[in-house]
């Protein structure tokens, strides 16, 4: 069934919020701090690895070349520039603060934070669209299931020092994998290899971004870096 990863993807989401939230009941506030720094340190080393298992390559000779530097620069200028004219970052941050009012959480000062947070981290990798895209195209759940067990574990820590904003970043996970994977019936001609590895780039650009924000808090408007994403396609097809 096609769609089925991304379903398993977004309970394994609530069901690590749901985890961490207990788990922080138990936590002082100066460890919840020092947990979100030591997640916030992981996600930009995630980062930084699957950028780089897309930039370098080992030639014949053993030297290390790179690839993809200038789409990589484009995608991301363009995209910055695209997103702050749409302001992307505005926007979910509205949608945080009217889910917390919903959920009656208006008393939760970390809870837009959180859902911010832990929205971009889970959504934007590598995984979210080659794995949707794959789900897709060959009804193949493999990679999603891994990112399911991945992401439970880091909402889990997430949760535990930011509260339950992170449990409902299983919406735009279920959202965005879902329309990547509807899109990749439609467009399965157009997902070629190279435009794959400049989507993953760029994503792992963005974790990466999404890592630093934890560690140093609002330092990067990362939705708005968003349309990056996209570019990168237009720009691999014309390449």
């Amino acid at each position: 069934m096609k769609g089925l990863g991304t379903v398993i993807n977004a309970l394994a989401i609530i069901a690590g919020g749901v985890l961490g939230i207990l788990c922080k009941k138990y936590l002082k506030e100066s460890y919840q701090d020092t947990i979100t720094k030591a997640t916030g340190c992981s996600v930009l080393f995630l980062g930084i690895a699957g950028t780089l298992s897309k930039m370098l390559h080992v030639e014949t000779d053993g030297s290390l070349s790179t690839n993809g530097s200038m789409i990589m620069i484009l995608s991301l200028a363009i995209g910055a520039l695209l997103g702050e004219v749409i302001d992307l970052d505005a926007k979910f941050e509205r949608f945080g603060e009217w889910l917390k009012h919903k959920t009656g959480s208006d008393g939760d000062n970390l809870f837009v934070n959180g859902f911010v947070s832990a929205s971009l981290t889970v959504s934007i990798g590598a995984m979210a669209v080659i794995g949707s895209i794959q789900d897709g195209i060959y009804g193949d759940h493999s990679t999603l299931i891994a990112k399911a067990i991945l992401d439970f574990i880091i909402i889990m820590i997430m949760a535990s020092s930011m509260g339950k904003g992170c449990v409902f970043s299983f919406l735009p996970v279920a959202v965005l994998q879902g329309v990547m994977t509807a899109l990749a019936v439609v467009l399965s001609s157009f997902m070629t290899e190279t435009v794959l590895n400049y989507i993953s780039l760029v994503g792992n650009i963005l974790i990466f971004c999404v890592g630093v924000n934890l560690v140093w808090p609002r330092t990067i408007k990362v939705a708005n870096l968003l349309p990056s994403l996209f570019v990168a396609v237009i720009l691999a097809e014309m390449i």
